[in-house]
């Protein structure tokens, strides 16, 4: 043990002597400031969302669920039986395994309408996570100092991958039934870009879902301007109250491209997704992916596909909506109860997260600090804005740790808010 520590050294023939300690001299790291130069303008770097937290806090702040939400089984078992196969040793083709690519596209192809083109495996390419493949769409599809039309609020990691990939956002205001054409529009011409990124189902962080006609209009508006629409399906495994519609199901002219990634839904350890694309747009992607990571490790597509292959993965899914749901109407009424200042603008049929407004006059950064002094750990909703907050906002991810819990932090929210209030 003494060993292992380094305070002793063996010497075989002659004996065990205490190590000599040199004095710790504190490391110099100035030099670095001229190096690196400015810090770079998008700022902070790591989400409120990725911290990590002592055991005794209550988390509402993470993007993830919690890991009994998982199917742990389902993924451990996966990873031993891919650990014994080809995969365990060899390089996957660029665009992923074959097997892979056939499952994305048939599960895209399942919810196209009568007479849509449905997607080719070739139109798949799979990536290692989501946020990897938006850096690769930014770069291929829009390029640095182009712009690019994004909801607000949106995806606080887009807003990053967009800005360390140069593109210049501009925004588009989006509320409880996604953007209104018209607005979308308007952008479209002013901006001329040719890209929109938006999450139509269960966007984060708002919980939204586009209406199956103003995602039709939407995808008219997009036709027309030649432009493509990104469409970012990050909760597809995470519905509640209603079901998935994705609108690349409905195009068969290359302008959707598609996203999904199983990170959320199977495992944080399998950073598996996929992009649909057509055309020129795919190879294009194709080759922006490959020059970044080369190819994903096969491992971790066999795993995937293992996992959602089993007969278990549906029951699964299952089980996943009757889970999210309790969690979601109890944080949701934990809030009506103990902070009423505090509004719902609107109950996501999905997803993970509740998006709550703060009363006037609240700043969201030191309300949010305020909460964790008394062990309530949220996200403050600015980095959700790619340009200045529409208003103070929260995010309340309800598919965390202990939601036993969620009373009380419900009414450590209120607690907070009630000086405020009571000012106001």
């Amino acid at each position: 043990m003494l060993a292992a520590q380094g305070l002793v050294e063996s010497r075989p023939g002659v004996g065990t002597f205490v190590r000599a300690r040199r004095p710790a001299r504190p490391a110099d790291y100035g030099w670095q400031t001229a190096a690196l130069g400015p810090p770079p303008a998008q700022g902070r770097l790591l989400s409120s969302t990725q911290r990590t937290l002592a055991p005794d806090l209550i988390g509402l702040h993470s993007g993830y669920p919690a890991q009994e939400l998982l199917p742990g089984r389902l993924v451990r078992a996966a990873l031993a039986r891919a650990a014994r196969t080809e995969a365990a040793g060899t390089r996957s083709p660029p665009a992923g395994l074959p097997e892979l690519q056939a499952w994305f596209a048939a599960e895209l192809a399942e919810t196209a309408p009568a007479g849509a083109t449905a997607p080719s495996d070739r139109d798949v390419l799979v990536l290692p996570g989501s946020q990897s493949g938006l850096s690769s769409l930014f770069r291929a599809l829009v390029g640095p100092g182009r712009p690019l039309l994004i909801e607000s609020p949106s995806y606080w990691g887009a807003i990053l991958a967009a800005r360390q990939a140069g593109v210049v956002l501009v925004p588009v205001p989006s509320g409880p039934r996604g953007p209104e054409p018209a607005e979308v529009e308007r952008a479209l011409e002013l901006s001329g870009a040719r890209a929109f990124y938006a999450q139509p189902t269960y966007a984060n962080p708002t919980g939204a879902q586009w209406s199956p006609r103003r995602g039709e209009e939407l995808l008219d508006v997009v036709r027309r301007h030649g432009a493509f629409l990104i469409e970012d399906d990050w909760a597809h495994d995470l519905a509640i109250d209603s079901d998935p519609r994705p609108l690349a199901a409905q195009d068969g002219d290359g302008h959707v491209i598609y996203l999904r990634s199983l990170t959320k839904s199977v495992s944080p350890a399998l950073r598996v997704a996929a992009v649909v694309a057509r055309g020129p747009a795919r190879d294009r992607i194709l080759a922006d992916h490959a020059a970044g990571s080369m190819y994903v490790s096969g491992l971790l597509q066999a795993a995937a596909l293992d996992v959602v292959a089993q007969p278990g993965w549906e029951a699964h899914r299952r089980g996943l909506r009757r889970q999210l749901r309790e969690r979601r109407d109890l944080l949701a009424g934990s809030l009506r109860e103990h902070a009423p200042a505090a509004t719902l603008e609107h109950l996501p049929l999905g997803g993970l997260n509740l998006w709550v407004r703060l009363p006037e006059g609240v700043e969201a950064e030191g309300f949010a600090r305020e909460c964790e002094g008394r062990g309530v750990v949220i996200a403050p909703g600015g980095e959700w804005f790619p340009a200045e907050p529409a208003g103070a906002y929260v995010r309340l991810n309800y598919s965390g740790p202990r939601p036993e819990r969620f009373p009380e932090a419900a009414r450590v929210i209120g607690d907070v808010l009630g000086p405020v209030v009571g000012q106001g």
